[in-house]
Protein backbone atom coordinates (compact mmCIF):
# COMPACT_ATOMS: atom_id res chain seq x y z
CA UNK A 1 0.00 0.00 0.00
CA UNK A 2 1.52 3.29 -0.93
CA UNK A 3 0.23 6.34 0.49
CA UNK A 4 0.59 9.63 -1.95
CA UNK A 5 -0.06 13.36 -2.36
CA UNK A 6 -1.63 13.45 -5.70
CA UNK A 7 -3.61 16.78 -6.84
CA UNK A 8 -3.26 17.79 -3.06
CA UNK A 9 -5.39 14.83 -2.14
CA UNK A 10 -3.77 12.03 0.07
CA UNK A 11 -4.33 8.88 -1.20
CA UNK A 12 -3.63 5.46 -0.61
CA UNK A 13 -2.74 2.97 -3.69
CA UNK A 14 -3.00 -0.45 -3.26
CA UNK A 15 -0.05 -0.76 -5.61
CA UNK A 16 3.39 -2.65 -5.55
CA UNK A 17 5.74 0.11 -5.13
CA UNK A 18 7.55 -0.98 -9.12
CA UNK A 19 4.75 -0.29 -10.57
CA UNK A 20 5.01 2.51 -13.13
CA UNK A 21 3.69 5.77 -11.64
CA UNK A 22 1.27 6.12 -14.73
CA UNK A 23 -0.60 2.79 -14.22
CA UNK A 24 -1.11 3.50 -10.72
CA UNK A 25 -2.56 6.78 -11.22
CA UNK A 26 -5.17 5.52 -14.31
CA UNK A 27 -5.74 2.77 -13.67
CA UNK A 28 -5.80 2.76 -9.40
CA UNK A 29 -6.18 6.37 -9.04
CA UNK A 30 -8.81 6.48 -11.45
CA UNK A 31 -6.59 9.47 -13.17
CA UNK A 32 -7.15 8.73 -16.77
CA UNK A 33 -5.78 12.22 -18.21
CA UNK A 34 -2.41 11.34 -18.22
CA UNK A 35 -1.55 9.14 -21.30
CA UNK A 36 0.07 6.19 -22.05
CA UNK A 37 2.50 6.98 -25.57
CA UNK A 38 5.71 4.66 -26.03
CA UNK A 39 6.49 3.51 -22.45
CA UNK A 40 10.16 4.54 -22.52
CA UNK A 41 9.84 7.79 -21.69
CA UNK A 42 10.81 9.15 -25.03
CA UNK A 43 7.29 11.26 -26.26
CA UNK A 44 6.03 13.10 -22.64
CA UNK A 45 2.35 12.38 -23.15
CA UNK A 46 2.95 10.89 -19.68
CA UNK A 47 4.62 13.87 -17.87
CA UNK A 48 3.40 14.43 -14.65
CA UNK A 49 4.78 16.64 -12.32
CA UNK A 50 6.49 15.25 -8.90
CA UNK A 51 7.67 18.35 -6.73
CA UNK A 52 6.92 20.92 -9.35
CA UNK A 53 9.29 18.81 -12.07
CA UNK A 54 8.13 17.46 -14.92
CA UNK A 55 8.78 13.53 -15.05
CA UNK A 56 7.78 10.80 -17.10
CA UNK A 57 5.10 8.53 -14.94
CA UNK A 58 5.55 5.60 -17.89
CA UNK A 59 9.15 5.00 -16.33
CA UNK A 60 8.69 6.08 -12.91
CA UNK A 61 7.80 3.49 -9.93
CA UNK A 62 4.70 4.63 -7.93
CA UNK A 63 6.94 4.15 -5.04
CA UNK A 64 10.34 6.22 -6.41
CA UNK A 65 7.53 9.27 -5.53
CA UNK A 66 6.63 8.53 -2.30
CA UNK A 67 6.65 11.59 -0.67
CA UNK A 68 6.52 13.85 -3.41
CA UNK A 69 3.35 16.25 -4.41
CA UNK A 70 2.34 15.04 -7.71
CA UNK A 71 0.15 16.81 -9.88
CA UNK A 72 -1.27 15.30 -13.03
CA UNK A 73 -3.58 16.84 -15.88
CA UNK A 74 -6.54 17.02 -13.85
CA UNK A 75 -4.84 18.77 -10.81
CA UNK A 76 -2.65 21.24 -12.65
CA UNK A 77 -5.15 23.83 -12.95
CA UNK A 78 -5.17 24.66 -9.53
CA UNK A 79 -2.97 27.94 -9.75
CA UNK A 80 -2.91 30.80 -12.03
CA UNK A 81 0.24 29.22 -14.37
CA UNK A 82 -2.19 26.13 -15.06
CA UNK A 83 -5.09 28.37 -15.33
CA UNK A 84 -3.06 30.39 -18.08
CA UNK A 85 -1.67 27.33 -19.76
CA UNK A 86 -5.00 25.82 -20.23
CA UNK A 87 -6.89 29.07 -20.84
CA UNK A 88 -4.02 29.75 -23.81
CA UNK A 89 -4.47 26.12 -25.21
CA UNK A 90 -8.02 27.05 -25.34
CA UNK A 91 -8.15 30.39 -27.12
CA UNK A 92 -4.99 29.38 -29.45
CA UNK A 93 -7.09 26.20 -30.55
CA UNK A 94 -3.75 24.09 -29.96
CA UNK A 95 -5.02 20.64 -29.91
CA UNK A 96 -5.42 18.82 -32.89
CA UNK A 97 -6.06 15.32 -32.34
CA UNK A 98 -5.64 16.19 -28.48
CA UNK A 99 -3.67 13.08 -27.83
CA UNK A 100 -0.43 14.67 -26.30
CA UNK A 101 -2.09 17.41 -24.79
CA UNK A 102 -1.70 16.69 -21.48
CA UNK A 103 1.89 15.99 -21.54
CA UNK A 104 2.52 19.32 -23.44
CA UNK A 105 0.69 20.75 -20.64
CA UNK A 106 2.84 19.70 -17.90
CA UNK A 107 5.34 20.51 -19.51
CA UNK A 108 4.67 24.34 -20.48
CA UNK A 109 3.48 24.85 -16.64
CA UNK A 110 6.87 23.57 -15.76
CA UNK A 111 8.47 25.97 -17.86
CA UNK A 112 6.32 29.00 -16.97
CA UNK A 113 7.38 28.49 -12.92
CA UNK A 114 11.37 28.52 -13.93
CA UNK A 115 10.77 31.19 -16.94
CA UNK A 116 7.39 33.20 -16.22
CA UNK A 117 8.94 35.09 -19.94
CA UNK A 118 10.74 32.12 -22.05
CA UNK A 119 12.51 32.53 -25.14
CA UNK A 120 11.80 30.52 -27.80
CA UNK A 121 15.05 28.54 -27.15
CA UNK A 122 13.84 28.23 -23.71
CA UNK A 123 10.67 26.68 -25.05
CA UNK A 124 12.31 24.38 -27.01
CA UNK A 125 14.75 23.16 -25.12
CA UNK A 126 11.86 22.86 -22.09
CA UNK A 127 9.26 21.22 -24.80
CA UNK A 128 12.14 18.75 -26.38
CA UNK A 129 10.56 15.65 -24.64
CA UNK A 130 7.28 16.00 -25.60
CA UNK A 131 6.51 14.86 -28.88
CA UNK A 132 3.31 15.93 -31.16
CA UNK A 133 2.22 13.50 -34.03
CA UNK A 134 0.17 16.44 -35.48
CA UNK A 135 2.77 18.55 -35.61
CA UNK A 136 1.36 21.69 -33.41
CA UNK A 137 4.67 22.91 -32.70
CA UNK A 138 4.05 26.42 -33.70
CA UNK A 139 0.78 26.45 -31.58
CA UNK A 140 2.39 25.10 -28.55
CA UNK A 141 4.93 27.83 -28.82
CA UNK A 142 2.62 30.52 -29.68
CA UNK A 143 0.32 29.29 -26.66
CA UNK A 144 3.18 29.06 -24.03
CA UNK A 145 4.21 32.77 -24.87
CA UNK A 146 0.71 33.62 -24.85
CA UNK A 147 0.46 32.51 -21.42
CA UNK A 148 3.21 34.28 -20.39
CA UNK A 149 1.92 37.40 -21.51
CA UNK A 150 -1.33 36.54 -19.45
CA UNK A 151 0.86 36.05 -15.75
CA UNK A 152 2.25 39.56 -16.13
Amino acid sequence: MLTLDINGRITSLDVPAQMPLLWALRDVADLTGTKYGCGGAQCGACTVHADGHPIPSCVTPAGAVHGQRIVTIEGVGADRVGQAVQHAWRELDVAQCGFCQSGQIMSAVALLRRHPRPTDAQIDQAMRGNLCRCATYERIRAAIHHAAAALD
